[in-house]
């Protein structure tokens, strides 16, 4: 049947993955699941040799479960979110194996059947249900597939989207199309082409436009940075006039919109990503004297170093230089020392008022959302040790059994980010940190002691199964 009735025989195999679906079948056993695996990895076997074929049929079965709307019960709910995250699952695995002689019919039908329902998981998901972050996980990995080989495809979305606010009333403003910015594959041209298009159409948008593309374009620069790095290494190796002036270009619209502290501490973080896609700016404006075209640029880094020492008279701006300069420093950590000291010499003139604001015991950094705050000090520890990974003072303050335990966790998740990630020849390797290691177990044996019997002014600390911190 396969030789002689291909599609028969694919529509068939599609017909079984979706008869075996929990939303279908129920509670799964061990062999449900056995044989809902088996399905899959047909599936995406099969969408090697008949693309189209089964991408459609995914989509279609995708679409009808997203339109079942008769769900009852905490049972059947949890079968309905497993069915739509085995879909997803399926669906980003054959689209990574996307065969490259795609026709071009294929990618319009991708786009008007497939990527509405891809959005509607990243727009619609509710907060706070346990499955939202799974489904919104897996539907962005799915757009980020979706896009390597279909990019211009989503990048026409995301252009009549932004037409479509620069026209429209304040009351009638959907930024969601624009936040599917975070989510796509992006590489140096890629990149430049949304730089372009933004900064064309930046003046004429609405706030809350201009504020969803400040977010999402800083994403976007680390989806490139962290799945091209050699392309970003290259950039200061031998810079790229045009992405330059792009990039120029919208930093000073964001400069221009930057009227009020509320604004500045929003994009801050934009504009130094802006700045560093600028490599001869940055080399000017080390100078004593800096062309007159590039002075807004040394005002910004003025601005920043004041704010991080705590002389910006604004807590907003403090919290947004400090976010500014850890991205600073984690993307100098993808250039090589020896391609440009200057951008070095920059991180070094603001990370110690950097470290000694985010690693304070006697006053440990808070904006209000622990997991954020976390998170940017993992990167800024991990930061610090891959640019100078002897300088390890801050690494001592972690450790010290007087240190708040959120420090600790810090520390151990930092450990874990340099001995797993090391994709560039010149980071340090974890031996740097072994002449720690007595000190090391020492804070994982008091932390166990803490976490079983709570000690103390600290709070008893929750044994979970993750790496997740958490406190009674």
């Amino acid at each position: 049947m396969a030789a002689h009735r291909p599609v028969e025989w694919v529509q068939a195999v599609v017909s079984r993955f979706d008869e075996q679906l929990p939303i279908k079948t129920g509670q799964q056993n061990t062999h449900t699941k056995v044989s809902t695996e088996h399905n899959k990895e047909c599936l995406i076997n099969i969408s090697k040799y008949k693309f189209s074929l089964v991408i459609s049929g995914l989509t279609t079965i995708l679409k009808n479960v997203n339109n079942m709307v008769r769900i009852f019960g905490e049972a059947a709910e949890k079968n309905l979110y497993l069915s739509q995250l085995i879909i997803l699952d399926t669906l980003e695995k054959c689209l990574a194996g996307q065969p490259k002689d795609t026709m071009r019919l294929d990618e319009t039908m991708l786009v008007k059947q497939l990527l509405p329902e891809i959005c509607h998981f990243l727009h619609t998901c509710r907060e706070g249900n346990q499955h939202a972050a799974e489904l919104r996980n897996s539907a962005s990995g799915v757009l980020f597939s979706l896009s390597c080989n279909n990019f211009n495809a989503v990048f026409s979305r995301i252009s009549t989207r932004l037409q479509e606010l620069t026209v429209c009333s304040e009351d009638n403003v959907d930024v969601h199309d624009i936040e599917l910015l975070q989510y796509i594959n992006v590489d140096c041209a890629k990149l430049k082409r949304l730089l372009k298009e933004t900064a064309f159409k930046f003046k004429a948008l609405k706030k809350v436009a201009q504020l969803a593309v400040i977010n999402s374009l800083e994403k976007a620069f680390w989806n490139w940075v962290e799945n091209y790095p050699d392309e970003f290494t290259k950039l200061y190796q031998i810079p790229q006039t045009d992405m330059a002036e792009c990039a120029e270009k919208l930093f000073d619209l964001v400069d221009g919109f930057a009227e009020s502290t509320k604004r500045k501490a929003a994009v801050w973080p934009l504009q130094i990503i802006l700045l560093i896609l600028c490599p001869e700016i940055i080399q000017d404006i080390s100078k004593d004297v800096v062309d007159e075209n590039n002075m807004n640029k040394k005002l910004f880094l003025d601005s920043l170093r004041k704010a991080l020492a705590g002389h910006g008279g604004s807590r907003q701006l403090t919290e947004s230089a400090a976010i500014a300069c850890v991205k600073l420093c984690k993307a100098s950590t993808y250039i090589n020392w020896e391609d440009n000291s200057v951008i070095f010499l920059l991180v070094q003139s603001m990370v110690v008022d950097l470290k000694n604001l985010l690693f304070n015991p006697s006053k440990p950094f808070s904006r209000g959302s622990q997991p954020a705050d976390v998170d940017l000090m993992i990167d800024c520890l991990v930061s610090c040790f891959r640019i100078s990974p002897h300088n390890n003072q801050h690494f001592k303050i972690c450790l010290a059994q007087n240190s708040p335990s959120t420090f600790h966790y810090v520390l151990v998740n930092s450990l874990h980010r340099i001995i797993t990630n090391s994709a560039l020849d010149w980071w340090p390797k974890i031996d740097a940190v072994y002449c720690h290691s007595v000190e090391l177990r020492n804070m994982f044996g008091e932390t166990l002691h803490k976490a079983v019997q709570g000690c103390g002014a600290h709070p008893a600390i929750r044994m979970a199964p993750s790496l997740t911190f958490k406190e009674k």
